[in-house]
């Protein structure tokens, strides 16, 4: 049973560059961080019973992963454990790896893949997870307005089955990294009864566990799965909690309320490894930036106007202001920790230019008005108001509002749109950045959320598609960071970590793309 923990009234920041007291700027950092598992302890011989809780960083819209984005930060750790996924990212390995999957193969140009599924997997419901079960999912998948469903359909020509565990797809492009779409949405199979007769949804998945109760902005009970492909899970029972910012999560769970719980910002990140906890990291670039809304009437629409933000934005002020320091600082899309880090750097700052380019507007008749949307925790707050005093200095006329919850910057950024520059997270994965890069800054991706796009960027992000060298993928990546500094479609602030984080008597989670974590074989030790 989880319960809310009392939040001071002031926390303090831990900085990612740790200084004993006393001492001022960034000292040796006290841990390197990196993708995979973190001081995670062998458990010894499982242990049947009881229960685990998770703090959420945002309750999902939808238990539907056909229309949910299938991120942690978005009920993807709900949905991974109620339908599972076909295949699994091994981050110490940095592989994709059978899951729900007995195995994938691919022919000599990474078009023709085929995969084979186990023997005994089945639904909630007894059906069983067949080859004609896992089509018709991805079919029902591509029809509906699933996140990465543009991206399915622009390279997934082809499904066939010619047995019961067997499923082929047929590619129009050389697509070396596929693999990976099958540990999110299209690989979370759905029943075929999940949609009823008058159009309500019901999570009826393969995974480790089922749904037994949604109370509305307060939490999610799962129950234990006995009839899970894996063998019966450890725990009874798995409750998702929903609290209003990561700040609360972190302070809930250090105080013994929940088991677990998902943070991300440079301090809270710093707090965790001070203290020693277990947990799953995984880097993600972009992950500090905001979007700008470039519809037309919006003041992004005029590529002077974008441009003006990028040249006025230092981001070694927004994150000392919100951090205390400027370690996770960069415009860059992929920072130096980053495997996909490029020569190219980010846009230099220039304030005298980012007036010339407001003041043009203005005299072409642009009011001068912009708002900002961010979240209400510390950081956020500080972050939005670094940003409205270096956008004022170079001529906009700031307004920011500050919404309560994640779930509201959801709503108003991505399904509402009615923003000019919000706090979001583009949050390109270390395992493989292409499929987030066509969701967000494809002309045909599903999460561009109104922000500008172009073919010549189209072009370039559908090379890194089809390059499997790593090498010559490095350098299309240069060219995209050219071609982000030219068409200014968003701001990159720095870069975070998904860090799940749980107790030391927690056991036996497994990590996954996304920072998903599966439960279906953890425990817990009193």
């Amino acid at each position: 049973m989880w319960r809310m923990a009392a939040v001071p009234a002031a926390v303090a920041l831990f900085v990612t560059g740790c200084a004993s007291a006393g001492e001022s700027g960034g000292a040796e950092a006290s841990a390197v961080l990196s993708d995979g598992m973190v001081n995670v302890v062998d458990g010894g011989e499982p242990v049947r019973g009881g229960g685990a809780s998770f703090g959420s960083y945002s309750e999902p819209a939808s238990l539907d992963p056909a229309v949910t984005i299938t991120s942690v930060t978005t009920g993807g750790a709900e949905m991974v454990n109620i339908y599972d996924s076909l295949m699994r990212l091994d981050s110490d390995a940095q592989e994709f790896v059978p899951q729900m999957a007995a195995g994938l193969e691919h022919d000599a140009d990474f078009r023709t893949w085929t995969l084979t599924l186990r023997d005994g997997v089945a639904f909630s419901n007894g059906k069983p997870v067949d080859a004609a079960a896992v089509k018709a999912s991805q079919e029902r998948y591509a029809a509906k307005p699933a996140p990465e469903a543009a991206l399915w359909k622009d390279s997934v020509v082809g499904i066939t089955t010619p047995d019961d565990k067997t499923v082929v797809y047929e590619l129009n492009k050389t697509w070396a990294e596929f693999p990976g779409l099958l540990t999110t949405g299209p690989g979370m199979i759905v029943s075929t009864d999940s949609d009823g007769a008058d159009g309500k949804f019901t999570p009826i998945g393969a995974g480790p566990f089922t749904l037994d109760k949604w109370s509305q902005a307060e939490s999610m009970l799962l129950n234990a799965n006995p009839s899970y492909w894996a063998g019966e899970p450890n725990l009874d029972t798995l409750t998702f909690v929903y609290l209003p910012s990561t700040t609360v999560g972190q302070e809930t769970f250090f105080n013994g309320g929940i088991d677990a719980t998902f943070v991300r910002e440079p301090n809270e990140i710093q707090q965790a490894l001070d203290r020693g906890v277990s947990g799953y990291m995984n880097l993600t670039a972009a992950a500090n930036a905001a979007v700008i809304n470039a519809a037309e009437g919006r003041p992004g629409a005029d590529p002077r106007l974008r441009k003006a933000m990028q040249l006025a934005i230092d981001t070694d002020i927004i994150n000392e202001r919100a951090f205390g320091n400027t370690n996770k600082s960069t415009n860059m899309i992929f920072s130096e920790g980053s495997r996909w880090h490029t020569e190219t750097p980010g846009p230099q700052v220039d304030v005298e230019e980012a007036t010339r380019l407001v003041d043009a507007a203005k005299a072409d008749g642009y009011d001068g008005q912009l708002e900002v949307i961010d979240a209400s925790d510390p950081a956020s707050l500080q972050t939005s108001l670094a940003v409205e005093a270096q956008l004022e200095a170079v001529g906009f006329d700031v307004q920011v509002n500050n919404l309560p919850t994640i779930g509201d910057q959801i709503r108003t950024i991505a399904a509402e749109r009615d923003y000019d520059i919000a706090a979001w997270g583009l949050s390109f994965r270390e395992a493989d950045p292409y499929p987030k890069m066509f969701a967000t800054m494809h002309s045909a991706g599903k999460q561009v959320y109104g922000m500008y796009t172009s073919p010549e960027m189209d072009a370039l992000i559908e090379q890194v598609q089809t390059e499997p060298d790593a090498d010559a993928k490095l350098q299309i990546l240069d060219k995209i960071q050219q071609q982000v500094n030219k068409d200014a479609p968003y701001l990159v602030y720095g870069d975070f970590s998904d860090f799940i984080i749980w107790n030391a008597n927690m056991h036996g989670i497994l990590g996954s793309s996304n920072s998903l974590v599966l439960f279906g074989q953890a425990w817990k030790t009193n």
